[in-house]
């Protein structure tokens, strides 16, 4: 009986499945420079379990494009027009082959009826694995109305998007949704926000089929809870409960402020459906919740505000003096068995930089804070100049992450739960629309350049009139949850 060798049979299955594979060119010119990729996959960092990174050549004038991807076992060829669409199982095989090591790939265009050579570039195939599944909301970057939002979940290892609960599908437009969250990576314990008539927070607990939850609110509160962090073992959530308004400028590049007039931080107690409000002062506006991995620490942003004129409402004011608002980074320890919180301790002075810190994350093991800044405010999103830091807790080091940046905002920062990928929301593109950006970040601290969520085709993107926001990984998909 003839044996057929592991490459080999996977060749067979490929041709038997009719699987359309391009020629590489014969007779072509060399070219000293690579065109212009969207999205651009040049020498990234790519978990191993990531679905195919399919790419165009972003020049109309190209008639078509061959790319040959050479691995650990061999070579293959993709092309279809001017875009370049791997295989699902085939882009598998090769990432598992390649598992710490690189594809390398070596381009091919034409155009005039002429081939030409570009110079080849790598994807490097980490060893690490990334969560498999991403929760995003999708909404309309306007302002005011929420008529179409869906809550949706990604499968990061293929193509596979599923509604989590969306607010038009089979029912009138007429509700919020926002602030999806899970407790530890995992979706037995998870909730969302429903704002509208008859809203409340939506509540899973141990798997339970959700319920609406419609009086989280107490009378001490400044509002119903907001921004929510699972405590990572306990049945607690963290909140910070806030009065926020927005305003518009007729003359500048980040069109919309978002401002918390007053906030502050609340514990809820799930098991005992009780709230603990967190003393602060008056003047300090504090948000943005984040546990450590052990549940022993609470960081969070806070503001210290003091109104300027007295006369007008503090709204009034602050959208007057709007960059006079600078979040700087706290800290807490926390007992939960008492549920008591120690008095806050600076742990960055960003007001006196200038700048506004936002959305701070705790890696898994403890030792980095990953957080959106900019040079006022707390809702980075807007802001062109918004970047994503990282900073060490050992050494109180700031990484400005100069490869994960880019010109534009970029902000919604957090970790995979193994520590090794940093994934947050970028309006790279065109300034207007929120992505999906995932980087990688070493055991020792390096982040590597980050690269767009990859579509099943290139221009998914670019076609989709909604923006993608809030960006989690869990390590298992959601359940659908009706309104």
């Amino acid at each position: 009986m003839k044996i057929l060798f592991p490459s080999i049979l996977f060749l067979l299955l490929v041709s038997a499945c009719g699987i359309d594979h391009p020629a590489e060119p014969a007779d072509f010119v060399a070219d000293d420079t690579l065109p212009a990729l969207y999205p651009d996959y040049v020498d990234v960092t790519v978990p191993a379990n990531i679905a195919p990174l399919n790419f165009m050549v972003d020049d109309p004038s190209v008639e078509a494009v061959v790319a040959r991807i050479d691995h650990a076992d061999g070579s293959q060829t993709y092309g279809d027009g001017r875009k370049v669409i791997f295989d699902l199982d085939e882009w598998r095989e090769m990432c598992g082959r390649c598992r710490g090591s690189d594809l390398q790939l070596t381009l091919y265009s034409r155009s005039g009826g002429k081939w030409h050579r570009h110079p080849s570039f790598k994807i490097h195939v980490a060893a690490d694995d990334i969560d498999p599944w991403l929760s995003y909301r999708l909404i309309e970057p306007s302002y005011v109305a929420y008529e179409y939002i869906d809550i949706m979940q990604r499968d990061l290892t293929s193509f596979d998007e599923r509604v989590i609960v969306s607010n038009h599908i089979g029912r009138k437009q007429e509700k919020c949704l926002n602030c999806h969250s899970y407790q530890n990576y995992h979706t037995q314990n998870m909730l969302f926000h429903v704002r509208g008539a008859g809203g409340g927070t939506m509540l899973i607990r141990n798997g339970a089929p959700a319920r609406l939850m419609t009086a989280l609110r107490r009378d001490s509160m400044l509002s119903n809870p907001v921004y929510p962090a699972w405590h990572p073992t306990r049945p607690l959530i963290a909140f910070s409960t806030n009065h926020t308004g927005q305003f518009f400028h007729t003359q500048d590049a980040s069109k919309i402020e978002v401002q918390d007039a007053v906030s502050e931080l609340v514990l809820y107690d799930v098991e005992r459906d009780s709230m603990l409000r967190v003393p602060s002062a008056a003047e300090d506006l504090e948000s943005f919740p984040a546990w450590t991995p052990d549940g022993r620490q609470l960081y969070y942003v806070s503001a210290h505000y003091e109104q300027h004129d007295s006369t007008v409402q503090i709204d009034r004011d602050m959208g007057i003096n709007y960059r006079d608002v600078h979040y700087d980074l706290y800290v807490r320890d926390f007992d939960a068995d008492s549920l008591r919180f120690s008095p806050r301790r600076l742990v960055l002075d960003m007001a006196s930089q200038g700048q506004s810190a936002t959305l701070p994350r705790v890696s898994p093991d403890g030792r980095y804070v990953i957080f959106a800044c900019g040079q006022f405010g707390c809702f980075h999103i807007w802001h062109p100049d918004a970047d994503i830091r990282c900073l060490d807790l050992q050494t109180l080091r700031i990484d400005s992450l100069a490869d994960v940046n880019s010109p534009r905002a970029e902000s919604y920062p957090t970790w995979s739960s193994n520590g090794r990928w940093i994934i947050f929301a970028s309006r790279r593109d065109d300034g207007n629309y929120s992505r999906v950006c995932i980087a990688r970040f070493d055991a020792d601290g390096r982040a590597h350049k980050a690269f767009t969520l990859p579509q099943s085709d290139p221009e998914h993107d670019r076609l989709l009139l909604r923006s993608y926001n809030r960006p989690e990984p869990m390590v298992e998909p959601a359940p659908r949850v009706e309104l």
